[in-house]
């Protein structure tokens, strides 16, 4: 069973940081891309940021230059580090990755979400 696994969100002040971190864990046999995307109630999820396996990374143009994505291959897992954050980044943050189990096909994975507050 393949699981993604969030953590590091919480509440912080408007211009503080944050750092999020997913692993994927079970029967894994490769992982692909790797992404984080996030929600807010009543409107649909969007990218925040995605990377592949060689480290290629793309932004949404809001957090561009304020957010970073990372990762690594051997312990799979993706970090998000977000700085400057501002009310509007307020939002539950997935974890997403498109990965072959061991005995299945390759196909899109999501984390349960981890929720970030942003106060003013």
């Amino acid at each position: 069973q393949v699981q993604l696994v969030e953590s590091g969100g919480g509440l912080v002040q408007a211009g503080g940081s944050l750092r999020l971190s997913c692993a994927a864990s079970g029967s894994i046999f490769s992982i692909s891309a790797m992404g984080w995307y996030r929600q807010v109630p009543g409107k649909q999820r969007e990218m925040v940021a995605i990377i592949t396996r060689a480290g290629v990374s793309n932004y949404a143009v809001s957090v561009e230059g304020r957010f970073t994505i990372s990762r690594d291959n051997a312990r799979n897992t993706t970090y998000l580090q977000m700085n400057s954050l501002q009310p509007e980044d307020t939002a539950v943050y997935y974890c997403n990755a498109h990965l072959t189990p061991l005995r299945d096909i390759f196909r899109e994975y999501w984390g349960e979400g981890t929720l970030v507050t942003v106060s003013r």
